[in-house]
């Protein structure tokens, strides 16, 4: 087994420390990495944030939500309690700068410090200057930038130059904890460390590629800022395309961070252009409406934002794009993403050509294309669908068959969650699994077309049954090409 590599003594300062991201994620994620004794016992987290709270407030917040999102099984009290003697807390403003000359005296000299963005992205620029002006910033200093980056390209060039004139490009980490997920980094050594795979990796073989990231919930309380972003934004601009890019990159020179990076601009760079012709029929955009998630009738999007407010902001996108790349050249990949959708999954789905010509007899039975499901979420694993014999005599008979690869039950070990790599990641200086800002601004670049189609058209977002799949316009789109969406889960 590799060794994993240790990380230096660090501080943590978390801005936005009461917020839901820092105690539903960052302190579990934190806690699993301090009980696995990846991180140095004498390490600190500090959080920051406006509220009026003691030290010790903070310390039984966090200590609350520990044992509420980490299960009672994987916790260990006295761990747990040496953990959260490394938290302390400092009430800082982000705005008027109150709290940084606190916060600048409890802070070591010479250690690591890394500090985690867990703001609105309106505020980054205004801490980073916080951090400048107490000469918080040090050699040894990163910054963690949460998405979404931007609301659209101008936006995001205005945050990456705020943030830019404090911390260099090789400080700032931007976080997408899609990547930091196992089995996007397993697809990695599924094409770069099997040359069975990468040979097969191209419009010769590939029909085309699905990538679905399926949520069942609604807004879940974050009306406000959802209907801000919309699955645009808060999903497909970020999520799904860099496991567009996962899939679709050429094999970087090395693991490095500029090599991947490198080679994942390219694709970007390569995606077919949008514009208003093309995106009348390869683009859906849908809002759930009340229906039924789980066996229980749930209200729809406009009942979750609250009395009196209507919106156009979509819960559902599904969208056709295409990379112009010989190696790709007419492959389609579909991307679609949506909130009280009937089951909560994010896979990736190659689809192969269909065999060329049918040798057995019509009694044989149907003849179903091979099929290589990468699994993220649920139970993250990888699945090749293929076709075998049905045992027995009496003449041949084919049956669909599946390699099925489940990650925790092969290993039988517990997966990490993102949040754990990406945290220690950011301290051990490794940028592979992070954005870099010509990539963010590339991403922009390209869903800028779906943002003015969408402003310049009154056609209000396709709605849609909550528990269902989205609009029928999606199952359209993708039938139009002789296809259909792949919805075996499991």
């Amino acid at each position: 087994m590799a060794k994993i590599i240790p990380v230096q003594q660090f501080e943590c300062v978390v801005f936005g420390a009461t917020g839901d991201l820092t105690m539903r994620k960052l302190l579990p994620a934190l806690y699993y990495r301090f009980r696995d004794e990846q991180m140095p016992h004498n390490s600190r987290i500090i959080g920051a944030s406006r509220s009026e709270l003691t030290a010790e407030q903070f310390r039984t917040r966090a200590m609350e939500a520990i044992r509420q999102h980490v299960p009672e099984r994987e916790r260990d009290e006295i761990t747990l309690h040496s953990f959260i003697r490394t938290l302390t807390y400092v009430p800082v403003d982000g705005t008027s700068g109150e709290g940084f000359d606190i916060l600048k005296q409890k802070l070591d000299v010479g250690r690591i410090r890394v500090f985690y963005m867990a703001t609105s992205p309106d505020l980054y620029g205004n801490i980073c200057q916080r951090l400048h002006e107490n000469g918080l910033i040090t050699p040894l200093s990163r910054v963690v930038l949460e998405k979404p980056i931007g609301k659209d390209l101008a936006s995001a060039q205005e945050v990456n130059n705020d943030v830019g004139q404090y911390f260099a490009e090789n400080q700032t980490y931007r976080i997408d904890h899609y990547l930091g997920k196992e089995t996007v980094q397993n697809l990695l050594a599924l094409r770069f460390a099997n040359s069975i795979f990468e040979r097969l990796w191209n419009a010769d073989v590939i029909d085309h590629v699905q990538i679905t990231v399926a949520e069942t919930v609604g807004v879940e309380g974050r009306g406000d800022y959802y209907d801000k972003s919309g699955a645009l934004r808060d999903m497909l601009q970020n999520h799904l395309l860099q496991l567009l890019c996962l899939v679709a990159m050429e094999a970087p020179n090395s693991l490095e961070a500029d090599a991947v990076r490198d080679e994942k601009l390219k694709v970007l760079r390569a995606l077919k252009p949008l514009d208003p012709a093309s995106l009348a029929q390869c683009l859906v955009r849908g809002q759930y409406s009340a229906g039924v998630a789980n066996g229980v009738s749930v209200p729809g999007y406009i009942t979750d934002l609250g009395p009196g407010r209507t919106s156009d902001t979509e819960t559902f996108v599904a969208l056709k794009a295409e990379v112009r790349t010989w190696r790709w050249a007419n492959v389609p990949f579909y991307l679609r993403t949506g909130k009280r959708l009937p089951q909560k999954v994010s896979e990736i789905v190659i689809q192969f050509r269909d065999s060329p010509f049918f040798v057995f007899p019509r009694s044989a039975g149907d003849l179903e294309p091979n099929r290589l499901v990468i699994r993220l979420q649920p139970q993250e694993g990888m699945r090749l669908d293929m076709m075998t014999k049905d045992p027995g005599p009496g003449g041949m008979r084919l049956r669909p068959a599946h390699l099925n690869i489940s990650f925790e039950e092969a290993f039988q070990i517990r997966y990490p969650d993102a949040y754990e790599r990406l945290l220690m990641d950011t301290v051990r200086g490794s940028a592979t699994l992070f954005m870099r800002r010509d990539e963010v601004e590339a991403a922009w670049t390209w869903v800028a077309p779906i943002l003015d189609y969408w402003s310049n058209r009154s056609e209000p977002p396709r709605v849609y049954p909550a528990g269902s799949w989205g609009p029928t316009a999606s199952i359209a789109m993708i039938e139009r090409d002789g296809r259909t969406w792949h919805e075996e889960y499991r």
